[in-house]
């Protein structure tokens, strides 16, 4: 058992790497929870403890998990103690691990969450969902983030929140895009800040919602469910766009970077506003646009993203070409071609397609994961999307 402090509640509680695991009387979904991947973000496990231990098996169709994440760095309440456990699920780093002798401590926390992981997927049945709870160093409304498939898009849309495409092409290694590789429903829902007791009860209703929308419980058996949505709905100050990241200040090796205070997400800034220090110097934001997740805390690499809206015809506009599969037309074109027989991601030469913009790969599901000095590869989600897996529920 591993203790778990909050300092909102100011209490304990302890737990295991199953926090709960409920077996419904009926067939249906399969729901997974997780929290605390990152230590000092405590709010999922409070909330996770809460809400399962209220949930009785008679009223449950399918399978619920809450699984909690980094159990070593929950106990010190640190982020992580060796390496960021959030950065570490790439392809390449998980294969390492099987034949890795001496693990450090996140490392070894990983090896536990694949093998439970693997064993979750190999013994349920479908359709899968998988929640990854957060809070961030800064002020913020509740909101969601998802690798931009339309699965995830249609699922997340559900929620009265905002909703934040594409951050999975400034980070490498998030838990959530190693699932969605594997074609699941897969979101990240960030309750507030770290130590805000409100984000607990976010966590808490949204646990709720998940649960109706995945048909898992009727919104019957949840008491004061409009409540819970509504809650939602008010603390993220009923904004429900959708947001896309256009850029990040990453934090070099040798930089000494820090906020200034009181900035906080979703803050709308002018372009020209000196919103952190680097090195001594001021950084100025470079848009008229949003500031989101600034970094109030030791740890990370992060120093801040910046959001911009997405007009809802493009939306609908990018969800009719991926029907339509249009991405196969890309390859005729001089300089791109597939990089592998999946089709599944997508190989420009920069020297022959170097005046195709981004947006344009963005709205056909394509993000850029891996670059050189030649060569961009571009990732697709919609071509690994169990998409037939969900076609039979009410929300599809």
């Amino acid at each position: 058992m591993t203790k778990v402090y909050s300092k909102a509640m100011n209490t304990s509680l302890s737990i295991d790497r199953i926090i709960a695991h409920i077996q419904g009387y009926k067939s249906g979904a399969t729901i997974v929870f997780f929290a605390g991947i990152h230590g000092n973000e405590t709010a999922g496990v409070f909330a996770l403890k809460q809400v399962l231990k209220t949930i009785t098996p008679e009223t449950v169709s399918g399978t619920i998990y809450g699984i909690s994440g980094n159990l070593q760095a929950l106990k010190e309440n640190q982020r992580y103690l060796d390496k960021d456990l959030n950065r570490l699920w790439t392809k390449v780093q998980l294969e390492e691990l099987q034949h890795k002798e001496n693990l450090v401590t996140e490392e070894q926390e990983q090896s536990d969450l694949f093998g439970l992981l693997e064993d979750i997927i190999g013994s349920n049945s479908g359709p899968f969902y998988f929640i990854d709870f957060h809070t961030t160093s800064s002020k913020t409304l509740p909101f969601i983030t998802i690798n931009d498939a339309l699965i995830n898009r249609k699922f997340s849309k559900q929620f009265p929140v905002p909703i934040v495409l594409g951050i999975e092409e400034y980070l490498n290694g998030p838990l959530l895009s190693y699932i969605n590789e594997l074609g699941y429903v897969s979101l990240g829902f960030e309750s507030g800040q770290h130590d805000d007791e409100e984000a607990i009860d976010n966590c808490i209703s949204f646990i709720y919602l998940a649960l109706v929308y995945s048909e898992i419980i009727t919104n019957e058996t949840i008491f004061q469910f409009q409540e819970h949505y509504n809650q939602l709905e008010s603390n993220a100050n009923y904004l429900s766009e959708i947001f896309e990241v256009i850029y990040l200040h990453r934090i070099k090796s040798d930089e000494v970077f820090i906020m200034k205070p009181s900035f906080k997400s979703f803050q709308r800034i002018k372009k020209g506003t000196a919103i952190a220090m680097s090195n001594a110097q001021e950084v100025k934001f470079m848009y008229n646009a949003w500031l989101f997740m600034p970094l109030y805390q030791p740890k990370g690499e992060e120093g801040f993203f910046v959001i911009k809206t997405i007009k809802p015809f493009l939306l609908k506009f990018s969800a009719v070409l991926r029907h339509l599969k249009f991405d196969n037309l890309l390859v005729l074109l001089p300089g791109i071609s597939w990089e592998n027989k999946e089709r599944e991601v997508l190989k420009v030469n920069l020297r022959v397609a170097k005046f195709f913009a981004k947006s344009i790969f963005h709205l056909l599901g394509y993000r850029n994961k891996k670059v050189n000095t030649n060569h961009i590869l571009l990732y697709n989600r919609e071509r690994t999307s169990k998409v037939d897996d969900y076609k039979s529920q009410l929300w599809y």
